[in-house]
């Protein structure tokens, strides 16, 4: 007699758990941001803006996907989170006056609430991704054909801890002297001393060099004053940090072979895909008028292009007396609105990241992000 054999079929559910999906790279949170700094350093950010990381989900927080926009509004908070992305690059910061509260009443104050309940974050690089040599205007000059570029603005180096704002210079004439001075200026918190050996009228002395913080220099100034005996020769130098050569607000595009306006137009129409710009032209100036020097400026451009000589103002959007202004003085003005001078860096800003992050996360374009203002 045979014994029936019972087979018994188990089904196995497989739980997909992102996290512990090893085919999938991620970061952790802290590590990117450190990276994203690395790309575009945020000392190149202008004073008033608020760039960095503005919404941080309690650690450990791990990043897969990096999605990125330029405005960060409702609709794309909502793509955003059914795209189960992990930290949001949004251009423009949502975060710019301070926030008195956190509730569901204002638009802003909901992009928060969403961002920490569902664990995103937000990070926003606004104008050091504008002043950076790979930044924004960069790309924006590519649309205007072969050309050398330039920093309208030019960024100025960081400033360094050790670097100091002012340079305290003074002779002394013996070594004792020399000590006493040295022993009570180390004392001084951020102050850097240098000293080296002078002839002066057959005089041997010591040159001292002190580099200190504009705090710091109160108290070597009310030392010196002090002890006026030591010392001789004083000179009180402001230190200038220098310029960056290629990192800046706008820039001043200068042609290899110049066009006509109406061709300059169209190279800018098919570089931000944009079926129409809004147009003012200079005084005296034509279509057929000649176009050499471009000045332009992502966003905004007012403050950045005022004064600046060109044949041709390029930028997002500018106040109607600044327009006039221009005009007045045969520069012509292109308008593409704020955000179409700057929306189609993000395709560029994308390769840019994979490459400097190793492809270790996603970077996903947000599909909702859109300039608020169209034509009716």
């Amino acid at each position: 007699m045979l014994s029936s054999v019972r087979l018994i079929r188990r089904t196995v559910r497989l739980v997909h758990n992102p996290v512990c999906n090893p085919s999938r790279s991620f970061m952790d949170l802290k590590v990117l941001v450190s990276s994203l700094n690395d790309f575009a350093s945020l000392s190149l950010a202008e004073s008033w803006d608020n760039v960095g990381l503005l919404v941080e989900p309690s650690p450990p927080h791990t990043v897969h996907t990096l999605f990125l926009t330029i405005d960060l509004t409702e609709q794309v908070m909502e793509e955003a989170l059914q795209k189960k992305v992990d930290l949001i690059l949004s251009y423009h910061p949502p975060i710019f006056r301070p926030l008195k509260r956190i509730t569901w009443k204002t638009w802003k104050e909901r992009l928060v609430i969403r961002a920490l309940e569902n664990r995103v974050g937000i990070y926003s690089p606004h104008t050091a991704y504008d002043a950076s040599p790979q930044g924004v205007n960069s790309w924006l000059a590519k649309g205007l054909g072969v050309c050398t570029s330039r920093p309208i603005h030019p960024s100025k180096a960081p400033t360094y801890p050790t670097a100091g704002t002012h340079r305290v210079e003074f002779s002394v004439n013996g070594t004792e002297d020399l000590d006493k001075v040295i022993s009570v200026v180390k004392d001084i918190t951020d102050v850097s001393v240098t000293s080296f050996s002078t002839r002066t009228d057959e005089e041997e002395q010591t040159r001292v060099s002190l580099n200190c913080s504009q705090e710091a220099l109160m108290q070597v100034v009310a030392f010196l004053s002090q002890s006026r005996q030591f010392y001789q020769k004083t000179e009180i130098l402001s230190l200038e940090k220098p310029l960056l050569l290629h990192a800046g607000m706008g820039r001043l595009c200068t042609l290899d072979e110049s066009v006509s306006l109406a061709t300059m137009i169209e190279r800018i129409k098919r570089h931000l895909k944009l079926p129409h710009v809004r147009l003012a032209l200079g005084v005296g100036r034509t279509l057929e008028s000649p176009v050499k020097v471009v000045a332009l400026c992502a966003g905004s451009g007012s403050k950045v292009l005022q004064g600046t000589e060109a044949d041709l103002y390029l930028t997002g959007e500018m106040s109607h007396h600044d327009v006039l202004d221009a005009a007045s003085q045969g520069v012509t003005v292109v308008l593409c609105e704020h955000s179409n001078t700057e929306r189609g860096f993000l395709s560029d800003l994308r390769d840019m990241l994979r490459a400097h992050l190793e492809n270790k996360i996603d970077i996903i374009l947000s599909e909702a992000d859109r300039d608020p203002l169209c034509v009716a």
